[in-house]
């Protein structure tokens, strides 16, 4: 299935559950899974949080950041890739560039 993001409409919004800054999204949603290209804006974060909505794979395409999983600190840079099972709990922040999450 081919799924064009140049035709999504893109949200921006205050950093997630309780986060700081801003972000900026598209979005796709089905019953099998979701898939949402995300720019946390320079100096935001997605906020300490609970993953109930299912397993999550968040790939860096741009932007250094941190996150923290389960209390363990992962540094996030181009190329990397963080796995965030369902019930683990995360937070994203990035520092002064934005970064782009996919």
């Amino acid at each position: 299935m081919l799924i064009d993001f140049n035709k999504a409409k893109e949200v921006t919004m205050p950093g997630m559950n309780h986060g700081t800054g801003m972000m900026t999204a598209k979005m796709y949603m089905d019953e099998k899974g979701k898939i949402i290209p995300t720019r946390i804006h320079a100096g935001g974060s997605i906020g300490m949080h609970r993953q109930d909505s299912g397993d999550d794979i968040n790939y860096i395409l741009s932007g250094e950041g941190k996150a923290i999983c389960d209390g363990k600190e992962e540094i996030l840079k181009p190329g990397y890739a963080i796995s965030v099972l369902k019930d683990q709990n995360i937070a994203l922040s990035i520092q002064a560039k934005k970064i782009s999450l996919c």
